[in-house]
This record gives C-alpha cells, sequence and structure tokens, in this order.
C-alpha cells in the first residue's frame, strides 16, 4: 500500500513537472504570427447621427425607443410649436382679408375702366356728329352769304323787294348764331372728352395699386409656405436604415433649434478602428484584404478591407495593445466590412487581420494564431 502511494505521489510530481515545462516552453517560444498577415485589437466605431430639429418646440410623441430598427423616412418623433400654429392662423387670416380686398379693388376698377370707356367713345360720337352738323351749317352759311350779296343787287336794282334783303340778313345771322352754339358746344364735349380721359388713365394707374396689392399677397402666401415647412419639418422623419442607439429627449419637453432627440446608427458606417505599430504600417495599404474577429465567435470573421490609414503617428491610447512594450507610437487603421453584419454594435472590442500578400489567403479562424 505504501509502495502504491509512493509511485502515485512521483507520478504526480512528474505530470505537474511535464505540465510546468510544457507552459514555460509556450512562454519562451510563443505561437508567431505569419509575415503576411497584421493582427490588431480595436473598436468597433461608426456614424452616429443625431437627429435634431432645425426650430424649436415641445416633443409631442417619440413613436421609437432605443434599439428598434428604423427604415429611411419613418417618422420618430412629431413636436408641436404653438407658436408658429399661431402664426399661421394670424397670417391666413391676413391673406383672406387682402383677397377680398383684391377682389373687390378689382371689380370696382374694372368698372371705372369700361364707364370710362363708354364715356370717352360716347363724347366722341358726339363730336363728330357735332363737326358733322358744323360743317354743313358753315356751308349753309357761305351759301347765305352768296345769297345775300345776290339780293342786295337785285334790291339795288329795283328788281327785288326790300324785305327779300332783311329775311335774307336775317336768315345768315340765325345761322351763324347757330354755328358758334355748335362749336361752343364741341367746345364743351372736348373738355368732357378731355376729363373722360385723364380719368381713363387715373383708373389704369390704379393697376399698379391692385399689382401692390397682390405682390403683398403673394408675400404672405409665401410666408405661410415658409411657415407650413416649419412646421411640417417638426416632423422628424429617419434619414437613414438603421436602428436607434439612445433616446435623448422625452415627450412632454420642450427643446431648442438644434436641439437632439433621438441618436441613430447607420449599420453599414460601421468599422473597425485598431492601431498598429510603425513596424509595419508601411507595409498596409488602402483596399487590402481584411477580416474582422468577433471574440464571441473567433471562428466566423467578416470580410473586410482597409479604407483608412492615418498619415500621422500618435501615442498607444491606453485600451491598445501593440506588439513591444517599447513601441509608443502607432497609426490608426480602419477596417469597414464588405457588407453590413449585424453582429456589430458600436463599441464593440473585436480583432482585425489584414493580408498583406494577395497570394496569400485570410484564416479562417484565431486558432493557432498568437492572442493579443
Amino acid at each position: 500500500m505504501q509502495i502504491i502511494k509512493k509511485y502515485g505521489v512521483i507520478f504526480l510530481v512528474f505530470s505537474l513537472f511535464v505540465i510546468g515545462a510544457f507552459f514555460i516552453y509556450q512562454k519562451l517560444n510563443p505561437k508567431k504570427l505569419p509575415t503576411y498577415l497584421v493582427e490588431a485589437v480595436g473598436f468597433v466605431d461608426g456614424d452616429l447621427i443625431h437627429l435634431n430639429t432645425k426650430y424649436p418646440g415641445r416633443v409631442e410623441k417619440i413613436y421609437v425607443k432605443a434599439g428598434d430598427n428604423i427604415k429611411k423616412g419613418e417618422v420618430l418623433t412629431k413636436l408641436n410649436s404653438q407658436e408658429f400654429l399661431d402664426k399661421l392662423k394670424v397670417i391666413n387670416e391676413e391673406i383672406k382679408s387682402k383677397e377680398k380686398e383684391l377682389e373687390f379693388a378689382s371689380k370696382n376698377l374694372n368698372l371705372t375702366i369700361k364707364e370710362a370707356n363708354l364715356n370717352i367713345n360716347a363724347k366722341l360720337n358726339e363730336i363728330k356728329a357735332l363737326n358733322y352738323q358744323i360743317d354743313t351749317l358753315k356751308a349753309v352759311i357761305k351759301q347765305d352769304k352768296k345769297d345775300l350779296k345776290r339780293i342786295e343787287k337785285l334790291v339795288l336794282q329795283n328788281k327785288a323787294p326790300h324785305h327779300k334783303l332783311e329775311l335774307s340778313i336775317l336768315k345768315l345771322t340765325k345761322d351763324k348764331n347757330e354755328l358758334n352754339a355748335l362749336i361752343k358746344k364741341r367746345d364743351i364735349l372736348n373738355v368732357a372728352l378731355n376729363v373722360a380721359k385723364t380719368n381713363l388713365t387715373k383708373a389704369k394707374t390704379s393697376y399698379l395699386k391692385i399689382k401692390a396689392l397682390s405682390n403683398g399677397i403673394n408675400a404672405l402666401k409665401a410666408k405661410r409656405d415658409e411657415i407650413k415647412t416649419i412646421i411640417n419639418e417638426l416632423t422628424l422623419k429617419s434619414p437613414i436604415n438603421g436602428y436607434v442607439e439612445s433616446k435623448i429627449a422625452n415627450e412632454g419637453e420642450v427643446i431648442g433649434a438644434g436641439g437632439v432627440v433621438l441618436d441613430l446608427i447607420d449599420p453599414s458606417s460601421f468599422y473597425l478602428k485598431v492601431y498598429v505599430d510603425t513596424l509595419t504600417n508601411d507595409k498596409i495599404r488602402l483596399g487590402q484584404k481584411a477580416e474582422i474577429f468577433l471574440d464571441s465567435d473567433l471562428n466566423s470573421p467578416i470580410p473586410a478591407k482597409v479604407v483608412y490609414i492615418s498619415k500621422k503617428a500618435e501615442f498607444t491610447p491606453k485600451e491598445v495593445a501593440v506588439r513591444s512594450d517599447r513601441i509608443t507610437r502607432v497609426y490608426e487603421v480602419w477596417l469597414r466590412p464588405l457588407k453590413p453584419d449585424n453582429r456589430l454594435k458600436l463599441g464593440l472590442p473585436a480583432i482585425g487581420v489584414i493580408l498583406l500578400d494577395n497570394n496569400k489567403t485570410l484564416p479562417k479562424t484565431l486558432k493557432g494564431l498568437p492572442v493579443l
């Protein structure tokens, strides 16, 4: 029995020695990364979109919560502004009043112009008739004068009675008086015609006032449309396909212009931000193939490529692991997935592997590669 115990102890000591030797060997001979690969750790980053309002208002309704998937154009929240609603009501009343004023002014103007034109035409027709009468009467007077001379000659020759001379003189005088009356009447009609033309000109100048009134209404309508646009923009829609990262404001809160209501994430904007040391940076090129491994699944890489390499080195961030403690400056590199992957989340730690040689292939698992 004692012999069995003795051998058992020896076996246990030997086993511990072998295990210790194995770990010492592994420590002294760590796994090496192939020269055609670059491995680095980092965190998933992406574009955080602030859904904010251009105008102040009270948050009336929020239709989503953190984590909800959203589609581009989907209504996410609605704000209300009594100030803009009151402005819209006032401007609508003002437009209504101005339109009635314009309708009344246009109607009166048309009647005035119509009456002025009728009056002018009537006066022109009267003057035309008078001119005809005057011309006719002038011809009659011309004949009266001839008749008077003939009768005067006959009376002097005692070939005609004296009363015929008196009648001839009386007719000439009567026709002259009638001509003078017609000329005075024509003069009065010409004055009236000029007045009618002046009234027509004044009426036509009223078009300018009506045009100004119409322009004023158009300006009010433009202002109304602007207020309507503002009210419409108080309904905030999603600019992306993605999900809600966080809710910043709550229903009932009053926020100012530029105030943020929700933070949104576009998964297609995700990339793994890693840091590589100065020793390997010169080997990395834009467009090189890469893979992203999540700690939760080291056997399912996410295909990616290099999309950004910083041109300037910076001091190593505390949370970044590098190959050697002596390396204190690193370059920032972004690895963007070839297509969106719903496993990626903002701030999630991950491992990036970059392929430096296109004749080689990327690993499909992290097993067998050194752990950073």
